[in-house]
């Protein structure tokens, strides 16, 4: 069974984003899906479809929860059920990120989608029909993978089931290095390694400024909570399997504790990093006034804070005011130039994406659209092929939109003058997928290979897919596992081929139908420097840096 629930985003969109894609929460980001948009800057553009569609809306986002009961469903299922459930309520009409957690005792997925439709430019309208809506789908799916469903009798599922992992709140702070829940169990984790026996545990933890309370379970209470703060106790539900009395005892045991735990030590010392203290208001602070020893002390504070601040400015080689404020204005002036130049290069990504899509749509599609235009009388053929015919069209004119024209060229039909003509004239070279063995053969024919590498080498931008992207390596041996070279192999006198890259493209990795071969050829060529990538992925080469990067799906359908 299924327990759904909604709420508004209204501030901070991308830390709710940040929670909901945390790697130990995520199975290490694989149980992430998104719709046209990039998980890592869904953000930004749930902001630009509000700025697109002239949105007064306040609520940025929609938190939509779907959680399962323990041990009905795999991790693998509930987020196949949260695409499904997206599909049928959201329809296609908004950007979405969808996350399955996995930390708790129950699975469960995070859904947050855009409240504006960049389809009908409105507001989601989030009431109570609205969430029976959701409810109904999220049951109706449920029965249809054979899971059972809500009743009336189980609205107490979630104090039934619940267990205390990390607030949203929670989580935020551990992410600032001031979570107190993860802050004990890094004392614990430092404890455990430094102590033999589990009295030296406890006199540890002393030392570490936490107050010990021995009862059916280990409790402590940090000195610096004293006044306000509970004791915490180290059980499962609170503070995970690990930091239990019984669990601590055997890990203080293990022989091998330095090296499992090895990661916990290094986070701890990245975690309790000390930021630097502030001043004491001594006209307006409260405490100051009430309590002549704390005005004494925050005295004495406030001088060693700015003794210690004044010897760290100048060791950055500041000696005066006047040096200090030109530094300061320097720093916020670099600052805007590296914001304006991130704004710039998402932008330039967004464009870029987009090509790669309408150029990919165009190319799948042409040999059907073609035959169209010779015939267009032909209902029935347009009738059995019309989403082919309207996507190539979409694309077509969102290429002409963006200034983009499309100057296809067929290398083995083309004359060699035509193809020179063709490829110094563009502005970009797209060369699209097929048998890599007949696409370098014809290049070699027709001189298109040195055309390309000539272009490119003065700084033109290549665009490759499936085939064209792996023709840019030095040699194309290793794709003899992907693709049939019997036929061509005859007329080629070699395989070297661009060499525009030091690296090997393994295209379509995990994807039907070539997860075999890709897998094979990961495998029997591992010794070259190969870069595997999903259908759902590209490569960005930028002079020497080397990025993979996840490409948004794109609306090719309107209404």
């Amino acid at each position: 069974m299924a327990v759904t629930k909604i709420h508004p985003i209204e501030k901070t969109l991308y830390l709710a984003l940040d929670y909901i894609m945390n790697e130990d929460k995520t199975d290490e980001k694989i149980l992430i899906s998104s719709f046209v948009c990039n998980p890592k800057t869904a953000h930004l553009e749930f902001e630009q479809t509000k700025r697109e569609c002239n949105s007064k809306a306040k609520i940025l986002a929609r938190h939509l929860i779907q959680a399962f009961a323990p041990g009905e469903t795999t991790p693998e299922q509930a987020h196949q059920i949260g695409l499904d459930l997206c599909e049928r309520v959201l329809q296609g009409k908004y950007e979405y990120v969808l996350t399955t957690h996995i930390d708790k005792g129950h699975l469960h997925n995070h859904i947050l989608f855009n409240n504006v439709s960049f389809e009908t430019d409105k507001a989601y309208q989030s009431n109570k029909r609205s969430y029976h809506q959701i409810r109904t789908v999220s049951d109706d799916l449920c029965r249809e993978n054979g899971l059972s469903v809500i009743d009336e009798s189980y609205k107490k599922f979630k104090n039934r089931y619940s267990t205390k992992g990390k607030s949203y709140m929670e989580y935020t702070e551990f992410k600032r290095g001031n979570s107190w829940k993860s802050k004990l169990q890094l004392a614990i984790d430092k404890a455990v390694l430094k102590s033999k026996t589990y009295e030296k545990f406890l006199k540890t933890m002393e030392d570490f400024g936490y107050e010990i309370k021995i009862g059916k379970y280990l409790s402590f209470r940090h000195k610096d909570k004293r006044d306000k703060g509970r004791f915490t106790r180290a059980k499962a539900s609170t503070l995970g399997e690990n930091y239990t009395k019984e669990r601590i005892k055997e890990r203080i045991k293990d022989p091998n504790k330095h090296h499992i735990y090895a990661n916990q030590e290094y986070h701890y010392e990245k975690l309790s990093y000390k930021k630097p203290d502030t001043i004491v208001d001594m006209k307006n602070n409260e405490k100051v006034k009430s309590s002549k020893g704390y005005e004494v002390w925050a005295g004495k504070h406030n001088m060693k804070t700015m003794a210690s601040a004044l010897n760290e400015i100048r060791k950055s080689g500041v000696n005066s005011y006047e040096e200090l404020d030109l530094k300061l204005k320097k720093v916020a002036s670099d600052r805007q130039q590296l914001l304006d130049k991130i704004k710039h290069i998402e932008k330039e990504m967004k464009s870029i994406y987009s090509i790669i899509e309408n150029k990919n749509t165009i190319s799948k599609n042409k040999l059907i659209y073609d035959m169209y235009m010779k015939d267009k009388e032909n209902k029935a053929f347009y009738e059995e092929y019309k989403p082919q015919i309207i996507a190539y069209e979409i694309a077509l004119k969102e290429l002409e939109k963006s200034g983009m024209i499309v100057d296809i060229l067929d290398i083995s039909q083309a004359t060699k003058s035509e193809i020179v003509k063709k490829i110094r004239n563009n502005d970009f070279i797209y060369v699209s997928g097929g048998n890599i063995f007949y696409l370098l053969q014809e290049m070699k024919k027709t001189g298109a290979d040195e055309i390309i590498v000539e272009e490119v080498n003065n700084g033109k931008l290549y665009i490759g897919e499936s085939a064209g992207a792996m023709i840019v390596s030095e040699n194309i041996k290793y794709a003899g596992l992907m693709d049939d070279e019997t036929e061509y192999i005859s007329e080629l006198k070699n395989l070297n081929s661009l060499n525009l890259v030091d690296f090997y493209t393994v295209p379509h990795y995990g994807c039907f139908p070539f997860e075999e071969s890709a897998e094979k050829t990961m495998s029997a060529y591992s010794s070259l420097n190969l870069v595997p990538i999903t259908n759902n992925q590209a490569i960005l080469v930028d002079e020497d840096k080397i990025d993979v990067l996840e490409i948004k799906k794109q609306k090719l359908f309107s209404k």
